[in-house]
């Protein structure tokens, strides 16, 4: 039943965008005087249709696209004196090139009106409730503390962490004004982010970092070897769930916790330990819970434990990386980089991502003590949800991934667009995704983005099965991604493709005579060649997913 509910939003998927299209050179053929014989979406068999007026419409047995035949369309095409004017060919090159145009025009336009109806109403979004004030980083150098409720950034009006992050874009290593809200008044910070490179092959984007989060951290232990912690039988990433028989969800409550009980006090902890465990070829970990008895230290939250935050920890390292080869292991703590001490992992992929090639010193303890070692990031393969393997320069490190289980619900606030904002977003959106798009083509032909990313019919089954269980408007976000991409591809100067028939319509247009039929049909041929190549290599990356 699933592949059957699967199937069925594939075809309504490719149905819906193959209309699209094939509807805009049919309305804009009819309206220019083309007499129009045949609207079909799919091709092959009929399985069923009807006709009305001139033209026949029809659903075709093979959904993987669809055309519109009109009269006088192919060169030595005959026809009755009578129809003689309404043919494609005998059409002024303007009214020929508004046809073919049409087709891509209305796949760039259709997603126009998803994203309006997607981003029109109110939406649930994470508030700007600070939950987590990472250590080290910008935020906590300036005082803004978890709790604060962050109301604009550089005079923007910030509602959502989304707002604020796209509003650290170019705005790094100079102050900036951060108005947040503490106990009922507005309070200014400035706060100086660090740069964070965020690169893709598609495009490299430059924001400020400043360290914070909307999640509140679950109590996860660092363990410093020799340490109390370690004595009393905690291990690193064992998470503290309950204190002398209270419960603990985060940081936060381990803190309140503890604060009043006096040092020495004996504390009764249960944690949870997830155990690695193996099952023939695959690597799991089985969670189990721990008593643990240690008595209270010095200092606050996981410091009275004798502990520290896993957050330097590394949880991960990935095989044939240059963390790999320089002999650093999963449980390692990364102590610093260049000789700047390192408080959080997210400060070492800040500076990770700003070093690129460039080698730098880092230094480490694990077993075997500390060691420094002078590295270099390296290209690294990754595969992404839909199974594309890419590669990206990468010190090939982790740390602790924390589970949906482990955080809880994030503080939300109901945004609601109007419809006037909910259509400019949505007229903004789609020229920035088709200069996205037109840099992945220039990428493929260059090589800066590699062939097997390209995709085919599976890959497409694949997206529209998990955007639809993932909801409404994930299936239609897709089908807005595919209807801007059909229509790109088709504006191509490829034979084949409208872009070609657009170029001879322009070309007729200033020579004021037609492409020469020899050089039409060897073009058709080399196009066509070219269409079933990227099609083979479609679907071998397909099945080689």
């Amino acid at each position: 039943m699933p592949q059957l509910q699967n199937a069925g939003f594939f075809i309504l998927l490719l149905g819906v965008l193959v209309t699209v299209h094939e509807l805009g050179h049919f309305l804009v053929a009819k309206a220019c005087g083309v007499k129009v014989l045949k609207f079909s979406i799919g091709f092959g068999p009929k399985l069923i249709g009807f006709t009305k007026g001139e033209t026949e419409y029809q659903i075709a047995l093979l959904p993987l696209g669809g055309y519109v035949k009109m009269a006088g369309d192919l060169p030595h095409e005959e026809l009755s004196p009578e129809e003689a004017s309404r043919g494609f060919l005998a059409q002024p090159p303007w009214k020929r090139g508004l046809i073919v145009l049409a087709g891509p025009a209305f796949n760039l336009i259709f997603p126009i009106l998803i994203y309006f109806f997607v981003y029109l109403g109110p939406h649930q979004a994470r508030s700007t409730l600070v939950r987590t004030v990472v250590p080290g980083q910008a935020a906590a150098a300036a005082g803004i503390r978890p709790g604060d409720r962050v109301r604009s950034v550089d005079g923007v009006e910030t509602k959502t962490f989304g707002d604020m992050r796209e509003v650290f874009v170019g705005r790094y290593e100079r102050p900036v004004p951060v108005v947040v809200e503490r106990e009922g008044k507005q309070v200014t910070f400035q706060v100086t982010p660090q740069k964070k490179v965020d690169s893709t092959p598609i495009e490299t984007v430059e924001r400020g970092e400043i360290g914070v989060g909307a999640d509140s951290p679950p109590a996860i232990v660092g363990v410093a070897r020799g340490s109390v912690a370690e004595q009393a039988g905690l291990r690193t990433f064992d998470r503290v769930l309950s204190v002398n028989g209270v419960k603990v969800e985060d940081e936060g409550q381990l803190e309140q916790a503890l604060e009043k009980l006096p040092e020495g006090t004996p504390l009764q902890l249960a944690v949870r330990r997830l155990d690695a465990v193996e099952a023939g070829a695959v690597m799991g970990r089985l969670p189990r819970v721990v008593q643990v008895t240690v008595q209270k230290q010095a200092g606050a939250g996981l410091a009275a434990l004798g502990a520290e935050r896993a957050d330097m920890y590394l949880a991960i390292v990935a095989p044939g990386s240059a963390a790999a080869r320089a002999g650093i292991q999963p449980g390692d703590k990364v102590v610093s980089i260049d000789g700047e001490p390192l408080e959080s992992f997210q400060e070492l992929q800040q500076k990770l991502s700003g070093l690129k090639e460039q080698p730098f010193t880092l230094v480490w303890r694990g077993a075997a003590g500390e060691r420094t070692e002078k590295l270099a990031q390296a290209p690294l393969p990754v595969t992404d949800g839909m199974g594309n393997p890419s590669t990206s320069l990468a010190l090939g490190v982790r740390g602790w991934l924390l589970t949906p289980s482990d955080v809880p619900p994030a503080d939300e606030v109901t945004v609601y667009i109007g419809p006037g904002e909910a259509l400019r977003e949505a007229a903004l959106i789609v020229p920035k995704i088709v200069g996205q798009m037109v840099k992945v083509l220039g990428g493929l032909f260059v090589g800066t983005v590699p062939l097997n990313t390209v995709g085919g019919p599976i890959m497409m089954y694949q997206m529209a099965s998990k955007t639809a269980e993932q909801g409404l408007d994930s299936f239609l976000n897709l089908m807005a991604l595919i209807s801007i991409n059909l229509g790109v591809m088709n504006l191509l100067p490829i034979p084949v493709l409208d872009g070609f028939h657009l170029l001879s319509a322009a070309w007729e247009g200033v020579r004021r005579r037609p492409i020469p039929v020899r050089v039409r049909e060897v073009a058709n041929m080399v196009g066509l060649a070219l269409l079933i190549m990227l099609m083979l290599l479609a679907v071998k990356n397909d099945i080689m997913r």
